[in-house]
């Protein structure tokens, strides 16, 4: 079976008392940056606060009268998991979720609060895939039907009306659309049904740095399974992609942006202090391409969709360290200080710029020893500063060494 646009256009019918019909809001900060008409479409909206409500109802909408009876399984990082429930709940259909035991608090007590009764959490491993694994083992013993996150047609043409809307709220098809991308179904969803019925409009894929496995899949002819990935966007932290999304996107094509996950942290702090939204990493992923990966034409219309908003506020601290060790700001160096008075006054007043500001120091005072170590974060107030500050070090009568960003001794801090 291929995917068609009428599918998609079908699956917007049985989603609509369902999925509710997001708001497109124009962007002033990104249209001021990039010249275009920038509007971002709010999918953090839905009733579960990402736009996998839209596959996981309308595939389950299709279920005959045996199939649930026989109950449905998922594997979610948590927001397919939430759309799960809440189609279980609305279709009275016993179901089962696994999820890795690095999904976030907040997406688990969601999950629980909108399938009630209806669902069970299983946590197993530490990456989706993982618990993908264990969820198809369960439904070859249980004969359970299995919900794709997004490798089913069904779940693809349910998550490609997110472009069906964009295009009616418009009235028109946008200049570039950008769709953050994990398994690629909402990708693959959108290219069909764009591709067929607005075919001049140029899509971009826009993945995390550490874990692009769907250009991975293109550059191999196939997809592959990553050895490492980087889970920190956990809603697009996909090992592997799907066979039916990347022989949809191979198909057709677009173009692809890669997103750092530090770039990706400094998006989520703008989208909420300056914007007003709450966005999970996963759902700042397109918008922060046009930081300075994307590159558009002035007067352009681009539509970046946020695609989840379930973020746990306990993580903007860990946020906001990756944004500003991105953005070289913030610094962290081994520094050996003499075991004497006024050897700290003698670094913040020889050392430190008149912007920068120490920002972690812990220290601890060996006996019997001339120096004593000191791990040292310094914040400055403009990363070209930078090498001013490592001259004044090298300078200065103090050892230090600069903690590489490469080192597991970094990723132990940041």
């Amino acid at each position: 079976m291929t995917l068609t646009a009428s599918d998609v256009e079908k699956a917007a019918g049985s989603l609509a008392r369902v999925a509710r019909r997001t708001e497109l809001d124009y962007n002033d900060r990104l249209s001021k940056l990039t010249g275009a008409q920038v509007l971002l479409k709010r999918e953090d909206l839905q009733p579960v606060r990402s736009y996998k409500l839209r596959g996981a109802y309308h595939l389950m909408s299709t279920l005959t009268t045996t199939e649930r009876a026989a109950g449905v399984v998922c594997a979610s990082a948590g927001n397919h998991g939430q759309g799960v429930a809440y189609a279980c709940a609305r279709l009275g259909i016993k179901g089962r979720i696994f999820c890795p035991t690095t999904t976030p608090r907040q997406k688990r007590d969601r999950m629980k609060s909108l399938g009630g009764d209806w669902v069970d959490l299983v946590f197993v491993g530490n990456s989706y895939d993982e618990a993908a694994a264990a969820e198809k083992s369960v439904a070859q013993t249980t004969g359970a039907i299995q919900v794709p996150a997004f490798d089913d047609l069904r779940t693809i043409a349910g998550q490609g009306t997110v472009a069906i809307e964009i295009v009616d709220q418009l009235g028109t098809a946008p200049d570039v659309l950008l769709v953050p991308v994990g398994g690629g179904g909402l990708l693959a969803g959108c290219l069909t049904w764009l591709h067929e019925r607005w075919p001049a409009t140029r899509v971009i894929g826009v993945e995390p740095a550490g874990a692009a496995s769907m250009q991975a899949a293109l550059r191999a002819g196939h997809p592959v399974r990553l050895d490492h990935i980087e889970t920190f966007a956990d809603g697009v932290a996909v090992r592997k992609a799907g066979d039916k999304t990347f022989e949809i996107i191979n198909r057709i094509g677009c173009d692809w942006a890669t997103v750092a996950e530090g770039q990706i942290c400094s998006e989520m702090l703008d989208l909420y202090q300056v914007d007003g939204v709450i966005a999970e990493p996963a759902g700042a992923l397109a918008s922060a391409s046009l930081r300075s990966v994307v590159s558009v034409e002035p007067d352009q219309t681009v539509v970046a969709i946020v695609t989840g908003g379930n973020n746990d506020v306990s993580r903007y601290s860990e946020i906001i360290e990756r944004s500003l060790v991105f953005e070289g700001r913030k610094h962290y160096f081994l520094v050996q200080f003499p075991q004497e008075p006024g050897a700290l006054r003698h670094f913040v007043d020889s050392v430190l710029g008149p912007d920068d500001d120490i920002v972690l120091f812990e220290y601890t005072k060996r006996s019997n020893r001339e120096l004593g170590p000191a791990l040292v974060g310094i914040e400055i107030g403009d990363p070209a500063n930078l090498p001013d500050l490592l001259r004044r070090l090298a300078d200065s009568p103090l050892q230090v060494e600069a903690i590489d960003p490469d080192s597991p001794f970094y990723r132990f801090l940041v």
